[in-house]
C-alpha cells in the first residue's frame, strides 16, 4: 500500500491506499495504524483500499478536542472521504475503529453501502466512574514510562493468538512503535467515555455485520456474539483469530470481507 498525505480543513490526514474500483475504507484500533492492514490489502484485488491514521496517529493531526468522542473521529473520516471523493464505501472498523465506524453510520449513513465490525471495542461510558477513569489510564501512562519500544514489546502479543505467526507479531510491534502519547491519549478518553450501541441506536438501516477471532481475549467471542445479537447483525467467528483477527487470519478475514461486500446491492 502507498503512504499518502493531505492537509484538510481540520488538519492533516495520512493515509494508505491501493487498488482501484469500489472503495472499502479501514480503520484500525487504538494501538495501531494504516500500515497493519498491508497483509489483508494482498487479498482484496479489484477494490480501492483506503486505510487511514486515525487522529493522532502517523502523520495525520490531533483532534482539536481533547476529550473527544467518536463522533469528532467521524467529522474527521468525513471530511477525509469527502475530500478524496469517495461517494460510496464499505467501512471497516477494527477494535476502537468499530466505535468510530458506528458513529460515522449514524452521522453519514448516505455514504455507507455497509458496515463491518470486526473484534469491536464497545467502550465504558454506562460503567462507574471508577472503571472509566481506569479504562482512561490504563494504557497511554506505560507508553509515557516505557517509551514506544519497550510498550510494543510488552502489549503486542496480547492482540494475538496464541503462539502468532512471526510477521503477524513484527507487524503490531511495528505499529505500537509508531503511538505518539497525544494521539493515544485521546483514543483512550474515548474508549473509556464512549459508548458503540448509542451511536449504533442513532443511524439508520445500513447493511452490517460482526467478526471475531475466537481466541479474543480482549474483546471474547460470548461478548462479542452478545453485541451482535443486540445489535441483531450476522455474526462470523474466525478460527485461529486473536483481538488482531486481520493480522492473525488475513485470508479468511478477507473471505469473509468480500462475502459481505458482494452480497450488498449494486449501487
Amino acid at each position: 500500500m502507498q503512504a499518502q498525505l493531505r492537509q484538510l480543513a481540520n488538519g492533516w490526514q495520512s493515509w494508505q491506499e491501493q487498488g482501484e474500483g469500489p472503495a472499502i475504507v479501514l480503520l484500525h484500533g487504538i494501538s495501531s495504524c494504516a500500515a497493519s492492514w498491508s497483509a489483508l490489502a494482498d487479498q482484496l484485488s479489484g477494490y480501492r483500499l483506503l486505510a487511514w491514521d486515525a487522529p493522532g496517529y502517523g502523520e495525520s493531526s490531533p483532534l482539536l478536542a481533547q476529550q473527544p468522542n467518536a463522533g469528532d473521529y467521524a467529522d474527521r473520516l468525513e471530511a477525509w472521504l469527502a475530500e478524496l471523493n469517495v461517494e460510496r464505501c464499505v467501512l471497516v472498523g477494527h477494535s476502537l475503529g468499530a466505535l468510530m465506524a458506528s458513529a460515522y453510520q449514524a452521522r453519514y449513513p448516505q455514504r455507507l453501502r455497509g458496515l463491518v465490525l470486526a473484534d469491536p471495542a464497545q467502550g465504558y461510558r454506562h460503567d462507574t466512574e471508577q472503571v472509566r477513569e481506569q479504562v482512561f489510564h490504563s494504557r497511554w501512562p506505560l507508553l509515557v514510562k516505557l517509551g514506544a519500544e519497550a510498550f510494543a514489546d510488552e502489549r503486542a502479543p496480547r492482540l494475538l493468538k496464541a503462539n502468532p505467526s512471526e510477521s503477524a507479531l513484527a507487524q503490531v510491534k511495528a505499529a505500537m512503535r509508531q503511538l505518539h502519547v497525544d494521539g493515544f491519549r485521546q483514543a483512550n478518553w474515548m474508549l473509556a467515555n464512549d459508548d458503540l450501541v448509542d451511536w449504533w441506536q442513532q443511524g439508520g438501516q445500513i447493511p452490517a455485520e460482526v467478526v471475531c477471532g475466537n481466541e479474543d481475549a480482549i474483546t471474547p467471542p460470548e461478548s462479542v456474539q452478545s453485541l451482535a445479537r443486540r445489535l441483531q447483525l450476522r455474526y462470523h467467528e474466525l478460527p485461529g483469530a486473536g483481538h488482531a483477527s486481520y493480522l492473525d487470519a488475513p485470508e479468511a478475514f478477507a473471505q469473509e470481507l468480500l462475502r459481505f461486500v458482494r452480497s450488498l446491492p449494486i449501487d
